[in-house]
């Protein structure tokens, strides 16, 4: 699971919530637990208290000393275990063992309907009790039983409780976020797939999304498949219709030339010739990029770099011979160009023909690839010996029509072609000053798989 994507979302969103719900299970858990053992505490001194009634009925002693309640705890000092019995004048008739040496503290507050009130003290020894007294008649003496019992004992077992149930709820915790993370990658697994399958169309590997999908997702496979089709179905129309356009535009300008060039002595005739030239100039110009747009725009096109850059080579140093191209072959870890490899041709080969015709003899030609964690792209490299441009020609050159001199051969529209295919591509030129001295030419394009491998 990456950051950012629905799967670390749905596990951190789901983990916080089962945090937040475990501790209040655990909270929950403690505070029962408590009131629970208090409950149990409070019964079993009533019933401390029932004993020592049924004592004071069968008792033939005045002050009661045969009275007493079988528990051991009662006989030991300082525990907070103890009972007493008072008469109607506050005076202690008797008490348990475990009162030797201590004074049991007094309870404060009014009696409920069953004579009974209860609180929470501490003994002389520091330890918390639970005091529950309860007034009574006893053979026509009104009499008052206190009880009391440790409810440090009580605590001790509610803090075990805690970290018990702390260790199980984490365990517990721990299974589930193991669970829903297995849950997230095996729920979300498909549109993994859908990811991929549209990658291999972009890739060129497939022409649709092929596979079975889930319920939710089918529909989105489904509409994607129908974007590739009407893009293609839009595309083919843009073809036609610049197919339609040249052949409607070539006979009218071509009549307009011949009828000028039939009155070269015309004024008219040179005017009109030459604007119709400039026409078909312009129109086989936007033509081309109407062209280029359109091959351009068809997604699952691939082509192998190094195998367009050598044929290049080769041709154009069979085109100049006296200019030496130094190519370097890449290995074979060089990605492919993700696009059209007539697009790759053009804009190598209009870049190469450039440095020869300005090349006082040297040219050197690199292809490396440029990786980052979310893209691939392929840098050409081609620079040359020849006088090279300062920053401002640079910039001047790249623009529709510009040339900085006219007695070389050229319309001047080569490198803006190349940066408009540049710019579909989502790619970049960049002209530089090389260290052979010349123009030294970035080109910067995407990249595809090569070999199976997945981009990194």
């Amino acid at each position: 699971m990456r950051k950012g994507s629905i799967a670390f979302s749905l596990f951190w969103l789901s983990a916080g919530w089962l945090i937040l719900a475990l501790a209040g299970t655990a909270v929950l858990l403690t505070d029962l637990y408590s009131r629970a053992l208090d409950d149990s505490l409070t019964t079993q001194l009533k019933f401390d208290i029932d004993t020592l009634s049924s004592g004071t009925l069968d008792s033939t002693d005045p002050n009661l000393v045969d009275v007493a309640v079988q528990d051991p705890r009662f006989n030991r000092a300082a525990t907070g275990w103890y009972w007493v019995i008072r008469d109607a004048t506050d005076r202690l008739l008797t008490a348990s063992g475990s009162t030797t040496g201590a004074t049991p503290p007094a309870l404060d507050g009014a009696f409920d309907a069953d004579n009974y009130r209860s609180g929470v003290l501490l003994d002389e020894s520091g330890n918390r009790i639970r005091a529950i007294e309860r007034t009574i008649t006893s053979n026509g003496r009104p009499l008052r039983i206190t009880v009391t019992g440790n409810l440090d004992d009580n605590l001790a077992q509610i803090d075990a409780f805690r970290g018990q149930t702390l260790i199980v709820l984490g365990a517990v915790g721990i299974a589930l976020a193991i669970m829903s993370a297995i849950v997230a990658r095996l729920a979300l697994r498909p549109i993994g797939r859908l990811g991929k399958a549209i990658e291999q169309v972009r890739e060129g590997e497939a022409e649709t999304i092929t596979g079975s999908y889930p319920r939710e997702i089918a529909p989105l496979a489904e509409e994607v498949n129908e974007l590739l089709r009407s893009n293609t179905q839009i595309i083919e129309r843009a073809r036609n219709q610049v197919g339609n356009l040249a052949h409607g535009l070539k006979t009218p300008l071509a009549v307009l030339r011949n009828e000028a060039s039939a009155a070269r002595d015309n004024p008219l005739s040179r005017v009109v010739t030459s604007e119709s030239e400039k026409m078909t100039q312009l129109v086989t110009t936007y033509l081309d990029r109407a062209r280029i747009a359109a091959r351009s725009a068809v997604v699952g096109k691939k082509a192998d770099a190094t195998m367009v850059m050598l044929r290049l080579v080769r041709v154009m140093e069979k085109l100049n011979p006296n200019v030496t191209i130094a190519f370097k072959r890449p290995d074979a870890s060089l990605p492919w160009f993700r696009g059209d490899e007539g697009d790759l041709e053009e804009m190598a080969g209009n870049l190469l023909d450039n440095a020869c015709k300005w090349s006082r003899g040297k040219i050197a030609v690199t292809m490396v690839a440029e990786r980052t964690t979310s893209t691939a792209n392929l840098l050409i490299r081609i620079e040359d010996d020849g006088p090279g441009l300062t920053e401002e020609e640079a910039g001047k050159v790249l623009r529709r029509g510009v040339r900085l001199d006219e007695k070389t051969p050229g319309s001047g529209l080569g490198l803006d072609i190349i940066k408009e295919l540049v710019d579909v591509y989502g790619g970049s030129l960049q002209l530089k000053r090389s260290v052979l001295g010349g123009v030294l030419a970035e080109l910067r394009l995407p990249a595809a798989k090569v070999g199976g491998l997945a981009r990194t």
